[in-house]
């Protein structure tokens, strides 16, 4: 049996997978399969390189420095979280990235990205990740709070847009079951757009980015299905927020992201605790 874990993003709110994702260091699971879009992503990769604790650690040892996220960034660089300060700063300099112990890792790992072109998901292997985050950096690209990204000759945003959690590519790679992380609680409904007028006019060159953007609600919300389905045929294994998340993409309270990362926790020792999965491991 192949066992795959799918990481949903959610900007801030991806503190809560950072908890899941300790508590699986600390039980010493490692799947077979990780795939991850923006928040999701990010954390998988301290999570493969077994350096528990860092997402946590980057996630709030910054909150107030305006090179993390702030509108002093978007006003500057077009993007709130401070691009370069995350992608590079951080990794290289402040909390450096166990890259060997990353690409060793026996498990799979794919980062998904929304093309702009063609507002179609693009997945890379975890070998594109050798000493470069610009994979990681496209598929955290928000749309309209972040510049599109350019990599490989092509043009790149958020892969939550266009897969927002990417469990049937997790299935077409083999993997007979999954385990979900989801960051939004089992009852949330996402709804259309708010700036639809900004980004049809920002994207107006990528009439594909608009109609994906377009439509993003109700790929998000049928995938959720989906994968509730899933979990009925014994396929799937879903950890999310038992109450709705009460915290924004671009939260900067500590107390709210720690109560959530902690809350991650909870939620993984009771759904994982005495899962015959995690035994097989």
């Amino acid at each position: 049996m192949k066992t795959g874990l799918v990481l949903e993003g959610g900007g801030m709110r991806g503190i809560y997978t950072t908890g899941v994702l300790d508590w699986m260091l600390d039980h010493h699971y490692t799947p077979d399969y990780c795939i991850g879009v923006s928040a999701g992503a990010c954390h998988a990769t301290s999570f493969l390189s077994k350096q528990r604790g860092r997402s946590y650690r980057v996630n709030t040892a910054y909150l107030d420095d305006g090179k993390y996220v702030g509108i002093g960034n978007l006003l500057k660089t077009g993007s709130m979280f401070g691009m370069d300060f995350i992608f590079d700063t951080i990794p290289h300099k402040l909390d450096p990235f166990d890259y060997d112990t990353f690409l060793a890792n026996p498990c799979e790992f794919y980062t998904g990205v929304t093309n702009v072109w063609t507002g179609k998901p693009e997945y890379f292997p975890k070998e594109c990740l050798d000493h470069d985050t610009t994979v990681i950096r496209a598929s955290s690209a928000i749309p309209v709070f972040s510049p599109i990204v350019r990599y490989r000759g092509n043009l790149y945003l958020d892969g939550g847009t266009s897969d927002p959690i990417p469990v049937r590519r997790a299935s077409a790679d083999g993997c007979d079951r999954v385990i979900v992380v989801l960051t939004q609680h089992r009852d949330y409904v996402k709804h259309a757009e708010k700036f639809r007028a900004i980004y049809k006019n920002l994207y107006r060159q990528y009439p594909k980015m608009v109609e994906t953007l377009d439509h993003r609600h109700e790929v998000y919300n049928e995938t959720r299905q989906f994968v509730f389905q899933l979990e009925k045929e014994g396929k799937a294994i879903v950890i999310a927020p038992g109450k709705p998340v009460e915290l924004s993409r671009f939260e900067k309270d500590l107390s709210k992201l720690k109560a959530l990362y902690e809350e991650g926790m909870a939620d993984a020792q009771k759904v994982l605790g005495s899962c015959s999965w995690i035994g097989e491991n």
